[in-house]
């Protein structure tokens, strides 16, 4: 066992001894490689294999942090400060909706399938404010306009522009309409309007 080297008491008694052998021991390793890349002598080989023992090495760090360290109830937040880790706030900092609407266009990709292009109001296509995580688009297939965007059927959530929606044969003399919002992630943001395209040539 090893205990800490600052902090508040209590002393750390919960890391073994084999676990601090088995980083050491990698520290060693690599050291040894790396050192090897600091004379003018060094191979192309010789540099792979240190990055390669780097790899393995971190992933050991990675480890042994989360296991012994980072989530660990021996080891106090004071604990966490002095090594430089991250303390995670367990209160949740509310994210407000964004303020706007996407900004989108219908483009005709086949007989019975169209694409939606989105983008923040003043941005490239695909471009979004800085807290959203996609947007959600509502559509549906009718005669005639419909009057609120709560009469659109369907939805699809899209991260990636454009976004490509298929409609069934029986639908190709209809008009499609659309409405598009922001999504923070889990609901949010503000909805579009309902749009209308072309109705869908045969």
């Amino acid at each position: 066992m090893i205990q800490k080297t600052s902090g508040s008491p209590p002393a750390w008694s919960h890391i073994p001894a084999a676990a601090v052998t088995e980083l050491s021991n990698a520290y060693e390793i690599w050291h040894a490689a790396y050192e090897k890349t600091l004379t003018p002598a060094c191979t192309k080989p010789e540099w792979d294999e240190k990055n390669r023992i780097r790899d393995d090495s971190e992933k050991l760090i990675r480890q042994f942090v989360n296991i012994y360290l980072r989530y660990h109830p021996a080891v106090t937040n004071e604990d966490k400060e002095n090594m430089g880790l991250h303390i995670p706030d367990p209160v949740r900092t509310p994210i407000e909706p964004p303020k706007t609407a996407p900004v989108f266009h219908i483009i005709q990709l086949g007989p019975e399938l169209l694409g939606i292009t989105y983008q923040n109001s003043a941005g490239r296509k695909g471009s979004r404010p800085r807290v959203v995580s996609g947007a959600r688009i509502y559509y549906g297939v009718f005669d005639e306009p419909p009057v609120s965007q709560n009469q659109l059927p369907a939805s699809v959530w899209d991260t990636r522009c454009p976004c490509q929606i298929n409609f069934r044969e029986a639908e190709r003399v209809k008009r499609a309409f659309f409405a598009l919002k922001w999504e923070i992630g889990k609901g949010g943001g503000l909805s579009g309007r309902p749009q209308p395209c072309a109705p869908l040539s045969k």
